[in-house]
């Protein structure tokens, strides 16, 4: 009897990567994995992301999907619809990737291994744990809003994770269930330490791999005083009472 590996499906949110996303797809191919799969949440990019990412599926149509949305309305919304799709499809690992290209593919492979061998929940690519490492083009005071970041959401949550604010993640599908993936609240990037915080309170284990968090080259950050300001909130909105 053949065993059938376990399929993982890789949700890239994209909005205005036209550059950047045929590059992540020929990367996670190259990886070699059995039953890989990518779907991509495109927000109505007016760049034409969805057109490509149509191409790309059209070139390898049992290798990427496609979900299009009809606006822009934040990373987690994005990231909590193309999650549901890889449930409802059978996903039985969903990763959390970056169309940019800051996180690195090649780190996939360990990061699947780990969380299928061991008792992990979650395993996350972590910039802040031995190995792991940030952009060196990244200037000092970025560095240090970063590392800042993670002491005030741990300091708040004690999620005991040195990287909480991290994008890059492996999940078991029946940890996005037990947490209640529909009912995430936070959007934008708060919307990952939220799915920590909800992660941890159920008694499940996080485990960080080390990854150097690489710059994007083209494109721009979406990054904004808004998503700023939600994500100082976040915190304490889960702790005072929100559900979780």
């Amino acid at each position: 009897m053949v065993e059938v590996s376990p399929k993982v499906v890789v949700v890239v949110p994209t909005y205005n990567e036209r550059e950047n996303l045929p590059v992540l797809t020929g990367l996670l191919t190259d990886l070699g994995l059995p039953n890989l799969h990518v779907l991509v949440v495109d927000d109505n990019s007016p760049d034409g992301t969805g057109e490509i990412a149509d191409k790309l599926a059209e070139q390898s149509p049992d290798r990427v999907g496609v979900l299009h949305r009809t606006e822009k309305d934040g990373l987690g919304r994005a990231y909590i619809a193309g999650m549901t799709r890889a449930l409802d499809e059978g996903a039985d690992v969903v990763v959390q990737m970056d169309a940019d290209l800051s996180h690195p593919a090649p780190v996939l492979p360990v990061m699947i291994d780990t969380l299928l061998t061991g008792d992990a929940a979650v395993v996350l690519g972590s910039r802040y744990v031995p190995g792991g490492s940030t952009a060196a083009e990244w200037p000092w005071h970025r560095k240090a809003l970063s590392a800042w970041a993670n002491l005030y959401v741990n300091t708040i949550l004690r999620l005991h994770v040195k990287d909480a604010t991290a994008g890059f993640k492996a999940w078991r599908a029946e940890t996005l269930r037990a947490i209640d993936l529909p009912s995430v609240h936070s959007n934008g990037y708060s919307f990952q330490v939220e799915m920590n915080y909800r992660t941890v309170k159920r008694g499940l284990r996080i485990v960080e791999v080390p990854i150097r968090f690489e710059e994007r080259v083209v494109g721009a950050s979406k990054m904004s005083l808004g998503v700023q300001v939600e994500s100082a909130l976040a915190p304490w909105k889960l702790l005072l009472g929100r559900k979780a």
